[in-house]
């Protein structure tokens, strides 16, 4: 059985969506990209294993630059040569589960201390 063509979406529409929905990401090179700040190499390694997490668990893989200071995550539906909804759907979860800060969302978990020696992601 055929699987069903995947919409693409056009320049126009993934700059609307990417300010919409990921504002910090942006479109280059036929990819939905975004680098992360981190902390270090700790924090490096630790942001590329969450994102390997959410890729395998969606089956979906993007590409992945890392260095001491940063990792760069770029994702594109290589199938249907394009951005389709796959690429939103996995960018919107690498920004919610990297991002996130306990201590500021409230509840029982305190998140890092607010010291320098204790940062994580610096965006």
């Amino acid at each position: 059985m055929a699987r069903p063509r995947l919409k693409t979406y056009s320049d126009a529409e993934i700059a609307a969506r990417l300010a919409r929905d990921l504002p910090r990401w942006t479109y280059k090179d036929g990819h939905l990209t975004r680098r992360y700040e981190t902390a270090g190499w700790k924090a490096t390694a630790m942001a590329i294993g969450a994102v390997a997490h959410l890729a395998e668990a969606a089956w979906h893989h993007p590409l992945i630059t890392a260095s001491y200071p940063y990792l760069q995550v770029q994702v594109q539906t290589h199938e249907a040569e394009g951005i389709t909804d796959r690429d939103f759907e996995l960018a919107k979860k690498i920004e919610e589960v990297l991002l996130w800060q306990p201590g500021r969302a409230g509840g029982a978990l305190e998140g890092v201390p607010d010291d320098p020696k204790f940062a994580y992601l610096k965006d």
